[in-house]
């Protein structure tokens, strides 16, 4: 499963060198920055890529979106691609529920019967446009907006917090092996 994550993640990926050869993306991804694993850069692509990934919903811009956005944050271009696939067909109704229950909750109206009669028929794209052209959208956007929002700030302090405990954790083996190679000759390794 998770290889299969993995593949699917670097096929729809663009890479660097694609991204170099765009008119409108090329000075800009030639920047090292952005696909360096770093402590600032992976909490700012995590971030990006939650929050294009829920507000966009739709598939393929999604990751253009991000990438484009990890340019001026310089955000990790391939952390916020890969963070775009929290929505995904499995997810999506859920998003859309959640903001439609959240948008009514801020006082727009979106009819939440409507929404799941559509999900239960398999309406058609007619069908969901003409429903999203109601008075929906603006519950619907509003609601996705602050799930995005909130998304984005949790995975922010969240990656932070890991890439803190990472680095501690190997730190620590660290001191820990030097440790063990001063108790087991009494002297420092060779070359420290």
């Amino acid at each position: 499963m998770r290889q299969r994550f993995v593949t699917m993640v670097r096929s729809s990926m663009p890479t660097r060198e694609q991204m170099e050869a765009n008119r409108w993306t090329g000075p800009l991804a030639a920047r090292a920055e952005l696909w360096r694993f770093t402590r600032r850069s992976v909490p700012r692509g995590v971030a990006i890529g939650l929050l294009v990934g829920i507000f966009a919903m739709i598939p393929g811009i999604q990751i253009i979106g991000a990438a484009a956005m990890c340019m001026p944050f310089r955000g990790n271009v391939p952390i916020a691609a890969a963070m775009t696939f929290l929505s995904n067909p499995v997810t999506t109704p859920l998003f859309i529920g959640a903001s439609l229950s959240l948008g009514n909750w801020f006082g727009f109206h979106a009819d939440l019967a409507t929404f799941l009669g559509l999900v239960e028929r398999g309406a058609s794209l007619g069908e969901w446009t003409a429903w999203l052209l109601s008075d929906a959208a603006p519950a619907l956007v509003f609601g996705l907006f602050v799930i995005a929002v909130v998304a984005a700030v949790i995975g922010y302090i969240v990656s932070t917090l890991a890439w803190r405990w990472w680095t501690l954790r190997k730190r620590r083996g660290r001191l820990a092996l030097r440790r063990a190679g001063i108790a087991s000759t009494g002297t420092l390794p060779a070359g420290r």
